[in-house]
């Protein structure tokens, strides 16, 4: 089955063939460092939780050259894993811990370090220790003062990471399972595959589930940030990492260091709001594709309506596979988030025209982490688990097909998808969640940059308007990208610069600074 559209930059989008390490387990906690700063505890407001038990403050991390994973090469020689043990739960510290797997590549300029740089690629489910190294030549210039330190977050991969199908499960769900349901029939399969779905995730991953929220992952990340000893937190989230990022923000404000937001989630939509957002997104994003090919929106929108339409009533087989409708649309959807990949979009849909759906399913099983064996990463099963801890809303079958006018309105290839995803998200989800929307004030806390571009399809621009606004006046910094592609850093020489010079010398744009054609404008 398609989940919710995501996928961090640095790793959908270029096409990086992930490797990771596995980390060994840090110590016992029996260290004698003595941290600046000691992390709260249980879910309360900031500031109002007690102190952490020295088993877990005084960690040092057992740094060891990372072993390889499973059909995968080990990390260069410069990279080193190791773990942090952190509360299950929060609000019993003492309790049961789990591992948070960690990777660095230390500074190259030890007399002029500035600290810790800690990354989240997105998702929510993607893995750091997997990405950072395949993407660390991007931040090439930041090692040289920062030691660059990717993590798996709770719930993902090495930090027991959630599972909840086999291969041959979701193999088969996506092969039958229809993501725009027509009939009756159709809308009871697809309910009930979300229901088994939850189901699969509580057998195999027990009660890890209940607390893989994002605001638990960022109490995991003021933990790392005390045993790396960083009196602050210097940190670069992308995608879903904005999210986690303002999270961290919002409770330590106090620990806040250099932080850097890129294609930023909108923190005041609930689940129908990012629905809603991402149907305006991607339609933007497929208007300018179609635009470019010198063939039109009206025009180019209803060719690709009529291809997933013809999909939905006959699929086209491939080997002994089909390219369905819900596919194909995944396939289109992940050339979208860069602009680069833009004739693979073209020459895929022309394939698929002339009755070839080879090209579409590969795209759609780049997106989906399935490799030509047909084995499937567990990236969708962290970022399902890890939304619906934080989402207390369960939209019901009924609101979805309340939606779908207004989604088919905005976009007649991504509306239908994206308003039955609410119902098929976490509806039976069998832990409740969080909250309907994050709160993202951080007073207190220092200037955050927060980066969106215009064409991005995943993350509307104007959810980084909104994250510059919810952090506060004087903490959010809106740096404006008019671009294409989810994600700015490395595709903008000028927003580039402006992110390294503000991590590396602490210079701070002037608020809505935009970026165009490699140079940039001043904000009002």
């Amino acid at each position: 089955m398609v989940l919710r559209i995501r996928v961090a930059a640095a790793a959908a989008v270029t096409g990086l063939l992930l490797t990771g390490c596995t980390s060994t387990d840090a110590g016992n906690g029996n260290g004698t460092d003595t941290p600046r700063t000691t992390p709260p505890a249980a879910d309360a407001k900031p500031g109002e939780a007690p102190a952490l038990p020295a088993s877990l403050t005084g960690q040092q991390p057992q740094w060891k050259r990372c072993k390889a994973p499973e059909g995968g090469e080990r990390p260069g020689a410069d990279w080193r894993c190791a773990s942090v043990r952190v509360p299950l739960d929060y609000a019993k510290p003492d309790g049961e811990t789990i591992p948070v797997a960690l990777i660095r590549k230390e500074a190259r300029d030890k007399s002029r370090r500035i600290g810790s740089l800690l990354f989240n690629f997105g998702g929510p489910g993607a893995s750091g220790v997997d990405i950072l190294p395949r993407a660390a030549t991007e931040y090439g210039k930041l090692n040289g003062r920062y030691d660059l330190v990717g993590f798996d977050p709770r719930g993902v991969e090495r930090s027991s990471g959630v599972v909840c199908r086999d291969d041959a499960e979701q193999a088969a769900a996506e092969a039958s399972v229809d993501l725009t349901p027509d009939t009756a029939a159709e809308e009871a399969a697809y309910l009930k595959d979300g229901t088994d779905f939850g189901a699969g995730c509580a057998r195999r991953s027990g009660t890890v589930i209940a607390h893989t929220t994002t605001s638990n992952t960022a109490r995991d990340l003021d933990l790392v940030r005390h045993v790396l000893g960083d009196e602050k937190l210097n940190y670069f989230g992308i995608s879903y990492g904005t999210q986690l990022g303002a999270a961290y923000a919002h409770l330590f404000p106090r620990n806040v260091g250099r932080t850097v937001l890129d294609a930023v989630v909108d923190p005041t939509a609930d689940s129908t709001g990012h629905a809603r957002n991402q149907t305006i997104g991607f339609q933007r994003a497929l208007d300018n594709y179609l635009k470019s090919t010198g063939e039109g929106s009206k025009k180019g929108t209803a060719r690709i309506v009529r291809l997933l339409e013809q999909l939905d009533r006959e699929p086209l087989p491939v080997g002994d596979r089909k390219l369905t409708d819900g596919l194909a649309l995944t396939g289109i959807a992940i050339t979208l988030y860069s602009q680069s990949n833009w004739s693979l979009l073209t020459s895929a849909l022309e394939q698929a025209e002339r009755g070839d759906g080879t090209e579409l399913l590969r795209l759609a099983d780049w997106y989906n982490d399935r490799d030509e064996n047909g084995h499937y990463s567990t990236q969708s099963h962290s970022q399902r688990a890890i939304s619906c801890a934080d989402s207390s809303e369960r939209p019901t079958a009924a609101q979805a097909k309340a939606l779908l006018p207004e989604f088919r309105g905005l976009s007649p290839v991504f509306g239908p998808f994206l308003a039955w995803d609410t119902a098929g998200w976490c509806a039976n989800w069998p832990v409740k969640g969080e909250h309907a929307n994050p709160d993202a004030s951080a007073p207190g806390a220092g200037p955050i940059l927060v980066v969106g571009t215009t064409g991005d399809p995943a993350t509307p621009f104007e959810g980084a308007e909104r994250m510059a606004k919810e952090l506060g006046k004087g903490v959010g910094i809106l740096l404006g990208n008019e671009g294409e592609g989810h994600g700015a850093y490395g595709t903008s020489s000028c927003v580039t610069g402006t992110i390294d010079a503000y991590l590396l010398d602490g210079k701070v744009p002037a608020y809505g600074t935009t970026c165009s054609s490699g140079s940039a404008r001043s904000g009002a």
